[in-house]
């Protein structure tokens, strides 16, 4: 049987923790990036684009955070296997191919090695959450057969 271990609350309190701070983050973004732009060396005339950038992955990420606080509420209840996990994983795929087509477009205005990383990342994210959609619908799929025989 399924039993709740002190790692799952620990994850789905870290996960709510980081949606906090990414919402204040993103809050924060038009407030605080004259100072940010002038340590990291950023002129004036592209200072809108890299706000822009860190508002829409900002949102993206916040939206993720969303997305693994619905899937992390169906397994504290204990019963991970369900259709809208699979719809989670897909929104968070195309959430994380979404950050890394913002970045592809910084990397074209405002390329860095930084950003090279970040696309990389969010490319392999966005696979590995594909994987595991198909991994979770298929094994709702071997559930449902196993349900309907007992």
């Amino acid at each position: 049987m399924y039993q709740k271990s002190m790692i799952h609350y620990m994850t789905k309190v870290s996960i709510d923790i980081l949606f906090f701070i990414a919402i204040i983050c993103c809050i924060l973004v038009p407030f605080s990036s004259p100072w940010l732009f002038r340590y990291f060396g950023i002129v004036e005339s592209s200072a809108f684009f890299a706000k822009a950038v860190l508002l829409a992955s900002g949102i993206s990420c916040i939206y993720i955070l969303w997305q693994l606080k619905v899937i992390f509420k169906t397994l504290m209840k204990g019963n991970p296997f369900i259709h809208s996990n699979v719809s989670c994983l897909r929104k968070i795929a195309l959430a994380c191919l979404a950050i890394s087509i913002i970045y592809i477009v910084k990397m074209i205005v405002m390329p860095t090695i930084s950003t090279i990383v970040i696309i990389v990342i969010f490319i392999v994210a966005c696979l590995l959450c594909l994987t595991l959609k198909d991994l979770f619908k298929q094994s709702i799929y071997y559930k449902d057969e196993n349900d309907l025989t007992v």
